[in-house]
C-alpha cells in the first residue's frame, strides 16, 4: 500500500509539474500558442542583424527579463542589442583592463550615467520605460549599444541573415512591428493561431 501511495504521489507531482508550465505566465497556456517567423531586407546587408521583431501587445503583466545582462569586452557592448521587458534591470559588466563608462541621452532610460568603473565590477539599471535606450561610453566614444524595452516577452533579435522566430505565441490577432537602429518598416497584423506558424516578412527604408 505504501509502495502505491509513493506512485500515485510521484505520479501527481509530475501532472502538476506539466500542468504549471503549460499554463505559462498570466494564465495563458503556451501549449496553445503558435510561432511567427520571417525574414528582414534592408537596403545594406549589414543591418539586418539585430533588428528587434516584437508583438506590440500581448494582454497580462509580463515579468521582467531574467539574468539581463550587458558586457564590455574587447571595447563594445556585448549584446550589441539587447530587447527586454518593462522593469527589467540589466547589468552592465566589464571584462576589458580599462575603465569604462555606460550612460543613455535618452529620456526613456532618464537619461542615466553609471559612472565610470574597472573591471570586474557590475552596475545595474532598470529600465521602466518602453522604447529604445541608446548606450554610449563617454571613455571610448566609438562603443554603441541599445536596449529595447518591451511590453511583453514576445520577440525576437534577427541573425546575420535577417531571419527570425518567436515561439509560443499565445493565441490571437496582433501587430507585428521590426525595430532597427537606421532604418523603419511599417507593422503588420498577423493572427497566430494555435500550432501553426504565421509568416511575416519586413522589408525596411530610411
Amino acid at each position: 500500500m505504501l509502495k502505491i501511495r509513493k506512485i500515485v504521489c510521484t505520479t501527481f507531482m509530475t501532472l502538476l509539474s506539466v500542468s504549471l508550465t503549460l499554463a505559462g505566465i498570466n494564465g495563458v497556456s503556451y501549449a496553445d500558442g503558435g510561432t511567427v517567423t520571417g525574414a528582414v531586407t534592408v537596403p545594406l546587408p549589414k543591418f539586418k542583424k539585430d533588428c528587434v521583431v516584437y508583438i506590440e501587445n500581448v494582454p497580462g503583466n509580463w515579468p521582467p527579463t531574467a539574468g539581463a545582462q550587458i558586457n564590455q569586452k574587447g571595447l563594445i557592448f556585448i549584446p550589441h542589442v539587447l530587447p527586454v521587458v518593462a522593469n527589467t534591470a540589466v547589468e552592465f559588466l566589464n571584462h576589458d583592463n580599462v575603465l569604462h563608462n555606460v550612460f543613455s541621452p535618452d529620456k526613456i532610460a532618464e537619461k542615466f550615467n553609471l559612472g565610470t568603473w574597472p573591471p570586474g565590477e557590475v552596475k545595474t539599471y532598470t529600465f521602466q520605460q518602453l522604447g529604445a535606450a541608446t548606450l554610449l561610453c563617454n571613455v571610448h566614444a566609438e562603443m554603441e549599444g541599445y536596449v529595447v524595452v518591451l511590453q511583453n516577452p514576445f520577440f525576437a533579435v534577427t541573425d546575420e541573415n535577417g531571419s527570425y522566430t518567436i515561439k509560443d505565441v499565445p493565441t490571437g490577432s496582433y501587430n507585428l512591428l521590426v525595430w532597427n537602429k537606421k532604418y523603419k518598416g511599417k507593422p503588420k497584423q498577423i493572427v497566430v493561431n494555435t500550432g501553426q506558424s504565421f509568416q511575416a516578412d519586413f522589408e525596411l527604408k530610411k
